[in-house]
């Protein structure tokens, strides 16, 4: 049988980027594990994907809560040689259960090729780790109509190479001229891109329907709702709102409104 929208869990992650302190996160996290307590009935899952050094503290943190632990990004190679790199087996060693791959930033600024991406995906779930894939286009691309193939393109290069367990990851459309601008796609114009995606997932796998896809650039506790609304929109890959907790929280709350199971530990796979 076919997996329906009302299936699939929604996802909320917070992505810190190079953000925090010993200090700041301590506060963050008491707070935003104290919101989560009063969620009763959610049905859906929240990560946190910090930076590396702070794994080890967040670890100890959510231990015991709703919450998972993500990174925000992983070496392509499994060991070795190559200084300032950290491994998906180091990443598991802290209980981290997501990896942000190929978010904009890193594609942007440290020249990460669909190819790169596409092995770094292959690491991940190697090793037992959830790929949350960031898809997404410039403004200059879409403004030039090549949104749709733009995603295409950089959603292609990881079925080819992880076509036989693409059901295993999560897809995070990103349209890079929403990221830290304070612009987001409408409602409208993120589940045009969300369907083009389901639609390509379900010609490369017969388990598409399960497949989460969530919309990332600057999702906020105004927009949350009615981009979550929409039907080929699992969840969302949150910015500068993650580091709000009462922001983060609403976004939260949106997310699990239609109720269902009680959220899941952080213990559990996806």
């Amino acid at each position: 049988m076919a997996m329906t929208m009302n299936d699939r869990k929604k996802l909320i992650v917070g992505n810190w980027k190079m953000n925090g302190s010993l200090a700041a996160n301590q506060d963050l996290l008491q707070a935003i594990r104290a919101g989560i307590a009063d969620l009763d009935a959610a049905a859906c899952t929240v990560a946190l994907a910090v930076p590396a050094p702070y794994l080890a503290q967040v670890q100890a943190l959510v231990a015991g809560s709703a919450l998972a632990l993500a990174a925000q990004d992983l070496s392509p190679h499994e060991a070795g040689a190559y200084t300032g790199e950290v491994s998906a087996a180091m990443l598991k060693d802290f209980g981290v259960r997501y990896a942000l791959v190929g978010h904009s930033e890193r594609r942007q600024y440290h020249g990460e090729t669909d190819a790169l991406v596409a092995k770094k995906v292959q690491r991940a779930l190697a090793a037992g780790l959830t790929p949350i894939v960031c898809l997404g286009e410039t403004l200059p691309e879409r403004e030039a109509g090549q949104t749709e193939a733009v995603v295409r393109r950089q959603l292609a290069a990881v079925i080819q190479l992880n076509g036989h367990c693409i059901s295993e990851v999560v897809l995070a459309y990103e349209p890079v001229w929403a990221i830290g601008t304070g612009r987001t796609a409408s409602a409208r114009q993120a589940q045009a891109v969300h369907a083009v995606l389901r639609a390509q997932l379900g010609a490369a796998s017969s388990h598409a329907g399960r497949i989460r896809l969530l919309y990332g650039g600057s999702m906020n506790a105004a927009n949350a709702a009615p981009l979550l609304a929409q039907p080929d929109i699992d969840g969302g890959l949150v910015g500068g709102a993650a580091l709000k907790a009462p922001d983060f929280l609403q976004i939260i709350a949106a997310a699990c409104a239609d109720g269902g199971p009680a959220m899941e530990s952080g213990v559990n796979r996806q």
